[in-house]
């Protein structure tokens, strides 16, 4: 449990990274046109994102097990400006994160059943969502393991 606890961080900010890369790419292809390609991105990055999720809930069981917290805690002995950076990115990405599984579940669900209106509708607000919790992912993780890490 301790390797998983201690590098499963690594293998889910790649993935997060690896979701920003085919959101980016699924919005290029539905700009081109391009509404094959688009419908097997956004797929493929459902599915990144999936694994994710369930590598990040296996590091929080994993952290809990080897640490009694299922999280790594922010660094006191840094500048107030970094932790209300770090706390504020962390909060938002938290709120929003919640928010992608649904939102993303419905614009696939209408999307594959070819109901562009609806899909639209929802991906006004799935796609700045999503893509903003994917980014703000990296950041928390590159502010916890590399900017700032616990000694």
């Amino acid at each position: 449990m301790e390797w998983l606890a201690s590098n499963l961080p690594h293998a889910t900010a790649s993935l997060n990274s690896l979701a920003t890369v085919l959101l980016v790419i699924g919005l290029v292809m539905v700009k081109r046109g391009n509404l094959k390609a688009h419908r097997n991105v956004m797929i493929t990055c459902f599915a990144v994102s999936g694994l994710f999720l369930a590598l990040y809930l296996l590091h929080k069981v994993a952290l809990f097990q080897t640490t009694g917290s299922p999280n790594r805690r922010f660094p006191t002995d840094v500048s107030s400006a970094a932790r209300t950076v770090y706390f504020t990115i962390l909060g938002t990405h938290l709120l929003l994160a919640i928010t992608v599984p649904p939102l993303a579940i419905a614009a696939i669900v209408q999307g594959l059943k070819d109901n562009r209106e609806k899909h639209r509708k929802i991906v006004r607000f799935a796609f700045p969502i999503w893509l903003y919790v994917s980014i703000t992912g990296v950041v928390v993780y590159y502010m916890l393991y590399w900017a700032y890490p616990v000694a």
